[in-house]
């Protein structure tokens, strides 16, 4: 702007001028520092910015060796446009048009945007549908309005929930298990639980209770929302409730005399259903004198138990006697020591009169109390069978019974006969 008393251009003199720009922030140069060895020479710089606005480039130093002073004419404005605003676009993401997904395993539907300006983005998709157990239709809708109001197309995918797997099913017993043999004698009800981890149990069906029978079977079906089944089937369940039928064959009844013993019975038993769990038993029974029972059980594979029982009693023989020289009925026969008195006694069983000496069971005789009549010492039993002692004399029709009494006067003794039966007669004796 002032001679500096160089003449023509100053940087052709040797010492090039330098011009160095000031570049604000947001813009970049291609270059900040220029260097000038001619006049009339042009430099271009490049500028750019990332974002639109108005920004002020200066010249912050001009440089020369000479003197005189610069006029800046370099500073400037550059004013960056922002570019036209374009359309987005939406595409649904996650899910298919048309496709059919598992009910549980449904993927998420999301929307993917497009925008040039705004940038790329992504935001959850709009689910409208209701479902039923979970199942049906639904569809994943997608928009978008970009901050210059631009909006996208909307977008959409129409897609089906199902269910493809089978429910399952169990069953339990109560009781929940036979008692033996594989038999049941009671009912057994039978349950069927089922369980679906998909749109759930719509029926569980099949259960009951079943009564008497063999080889029953119980099918239960499942059945899920989507229509799906499965199936249980028990089988093989035999339950027997019924006690088998027993009595018995042969054997006693009623009454009959000691020495009459008629066949023990045989036990008569069945079972229609299970059958018999072994052989049928019988027990009790007696030939003693007295009442007696026998007892006949039977058992059938399902532990069902049956019992008959007879009664029947043993009759008691019956004495006579003994007869004279014996007096009976507490009387005190007075005998003298060391002399046979001949015990004379008839055994009847019933009307029929016993002659067989096998049927004496033993002859004791016994110290007693001449007062009370009880015994003082132990009783000593008399050889009661052979030839003499004891016989049966066909003649009187009468047992006899030869006692050789002991010695000492004063004591007092009793005899008694006792038969096979347990029946007896006592007689009473004082030795003189």
């Amino acid at each position: 702007t002032s001679s500096d008393g160089q003449k023509g251009c100053n940087a052709e003199d040797g010492s090039p001028a330098k011009v160095n720009l000031a570049v604000p922030a947001g813009v970049t140069a291609s270059a900040t520092e220029l260097s000038f060895s001619a006049c009339g020479v042009l430099q271009g710089v490049t500028f750019s910015a990332a974002a639109a606005g108005t920004y002020n480039l200066t010249v912050s130093s001009i440089q020369d060796a000479g003197a005189g002073t610069y006029n800046n004419q370099a500073n400037w404005t550059l004013k960056v446009n922002p570019p036209a605003n374009t359309k987005p676009s939406v595409e649904v993401a996650g899910v298919s048009n048309g496709a059919g997904y598992e009910i549980g395993g449904v993927p998420s539907a999301s929307c993917m945007v497009t925008d040039a300006e705004d940038g790329n983005s992504s935001h959850p998709a709009t689910v409208t549908g209701s479902l039923s157990h979970g199942l049906g239709s639904q569809t994943a809708s997608c928009d978008y309005t970009d901050s210059g109001g631009l909006s996208a197309d909307t977008k959409a995918a129409t897609y089906t929930v199902v269910d493809t797997g089978a429910p399952t099913i169990e069953h339990t017993l109560a009781p929940s298990a036979p008692n033996t043999n594989g038999w049941y004698k009671q009912n057994v009800a039978v349950d069927f639980t089922c369980a679906d981890a998909g749109s759930g149990i719509k029926s569980c069906e099949g259960g009951t209770t079943l009564g008497e029978g063999a080889d029953q079977s119980v099918t239960g079906t499942a059945t899920d929302w989507a229509g799906n089944t499965a199936t249980d089937k028990v089988t093989g369940i035999n339950i027997d409730k019924t006690a088998p039928t027993v009595g018995f064959s042969g054997g006693p009844s009623g009454s009959y005399y000691f020495g009459n013993d008629p066949a023990a019975p045989t036990c008569d038993a069945s079972d229609a259903l299970s059958g018999l769990d072994g052989s049928c038993a019988v027990t009790g029974g007696g030939s003693s004198v007295g009442a007696h029972t026998y007892t006949a059980t039977a058992t059938d594979k399902a532990g069902n138990s049956a019992t008959d029982t007879v009664n029947y009693s043993v009759l008691g023989w019956s004495l006579k006697g003994f007869t004279s020289p014996v007096d009976m009925g507490g009387v005190l026969n007075t005998v003298k020591g060391g002399s046979t008195v001949p015990m004379k006694f008839k055994v009847f069983a019933g009307s029929d009169e016993l002659t067989s000496t096998s049927a004496i069971a033993s002859f004791r005789t016994q110290k007693v109390s001449c007062s009370s009549l009880s015994g003082t010492e132990d009783a000593i039993e008399v050889v009661s069978t052979g030839g003499t002692s004891l016989r049966y004399d066909t003649t009187g029709s009468q047992f006899i019974q030869n006692w050789k009494t002991p010695s000492g006067a004063g004591n007092c003794y009793s005899a008694t006969v006792t038969t096979q039966d347990g029946s007896s007669i006592s007689a009473l004796f004082k030795i003189k």
